[in-house]
């Protein structure tokens, strides 16, 4: 049975809401042969919007399969090679037969080897017969070109949580390397695939693309704008009429200020709701499903503050409290912050904890809507609008 507030997993049709723009963006450039980057932070709808502009794209008649990855758990080059790799070659179907000789034939002169033992336990196609060199990347970066190219389908190569190649032994060499594949790619191979880049480390992602500019010019980035309050509002309302249940839209109007329009944490804080309730929504069910909500995010949020040190703290409290020129003498008087060059140090850490970020006018950003307003009241006792 369809949930009417999807939060588990990501949306696509009559549940995706917005947007409309970024998602034509995004079919457009894949249509063009582009590479795309997306980063925000967590369930925003990264995912959503890759799969709302896949479905869109097949709805316009686009002939493509898509390979999709995450390195979350990957640590190592050999991890990053073979997970790419594995995954592209997987768009091929189940066969063993076929899977063992694609392999020989598109990645030659290489130590990626088709493991049946591997494929039959975990799904997982390939294994190094030896030391992972710059030629297997280079492969494992071709694939999915020589693959489209050699089916007549096109291949989308979607991987997530792209940051986490920073996590291996040189993420930089990956970088640079698959930056040269784009720049050199010879004009047979250049319609058979594209690169989808997400991460949910907004500043990570940030120093990527953003400061050591690799892949410039080279992989398009797309921004997702704030889903607009009314259709949130029309969501919610048909939603609880749905179940039986009448809300205010008034009270919606606060909701999505506290949620800063977030649609993951409104739909599971409307689920809540929704289970708290029989008929008509009042304020009293919205403060309990948001106790609920807050009980569910606090030991996460508590992990969080225990993680920061008292300078850390301090700067945090200086960024609620609205400063914004943490450099000058008297902030740095007032929240105990030592020195200027403290101060940067501070705002290092809490960007590279992804705490925080800071936009091009240095104007700090608390990422996580729930955790601010979690450590407003909770952890700093202020009051919460």
């Amino acid at each position: 049975m369809e949930t009417i507030f999807q939060y588990n997993k990501f949306v696509i049709g009559k549940q995706f809401l917005g947007r409309s723009v970024e998602v034509r963006a995004f079919a457009n450039l894949l249509a063009q042969g582009e590479n795309v980057v997306i980063y925000e932070p967590p369930k925003t709808g990264r995912k959503s919007l890759v799969q709302q502009g896949f479905y869109t794209m097949k709805s316009s008649g686009a002939r493509f399969v898509a390979a999709q990855l995450s390195l979350l758990s990957v640590r190592t080059q050999a991890d990053f090679a073979l997970r790419l790799a594995g995954s592209v070659l997987n768009t091929l179907g189940s066969n063993p037969a076929e899977l063992s000789r694609v392999a020989q034939e598109l990645l030659p002169d290489t130590h990626f080897v088709f493991d049946a033992n591997r494929f039959s336990a975990s799904g997982e196609p390939l294994s190094l017969s030896g030391a992972l060199d710059r030629s297997d990347l280079l492969a494992a970066y071709l694939l999915p070109y020589r693959i489209g190219q050699q089916t007549g389908v096109k291949r989308i190569v979607v991987i997530d949580e792209f940051q986490n190649v920073m996590q291996t032994e040189d993420g930089d060499l990956l970088c640079q390397l698959l930056e040269e594949v784009f720049k050199t790619l010879p004009e047979e191979l250049a319609g058979g695939a594209s690169y989808v880049f997400l991460g949910s480390q907004v500043n990570a992602m940030h120093e990527i693309f953003g400061v050591k500019r690799w892949f410039w010019r080279q992989a398009e980035r797309i921004r997702l704008s704030s889903v607009d309050t009314r259709d949130i509002i029309d969501h919610v309302v048909k939603g609880f009429l749905a179940t039986g249940k009448v809300i205010d839209r008034d009270l919606l109007l606060g909701v999505c200020r506290l949620f800063r329009n977030n649609v993951w944490y409104i739909n599971h804080f409307c689920a809540i709701c929704d289970s708290l309730s029989r008929g008509y929504i009042m304020e009293q069910i919205l403060k309990e499903g948001l106790d609920s909500l807050v009980a569910i995010h606090e030991p996460a949020f508590v992990a969080t503050m225990n993680d920061l040190t008292t300078f850390q703290v301090s700067l945090l409290r200086a960024i609620l409290d609205g400063h914004n020129r943490f450099s000058s003498a008297e902030v740095i008087r007032q929240y105990g912050l030592n020195s200027s060059a403290n101060v940067r140090r501070l705002k290092d850490a809490l960007c590279k904890k992804e705490i925080v970020t800071f936009d091009e006018d240095e104007t700090p950003l608390v990422l996580d809507p729930l955790f601010e307003y979690w450590v407003r009241k909770e952890y700093f006792n202020m009051s919460v609008a």
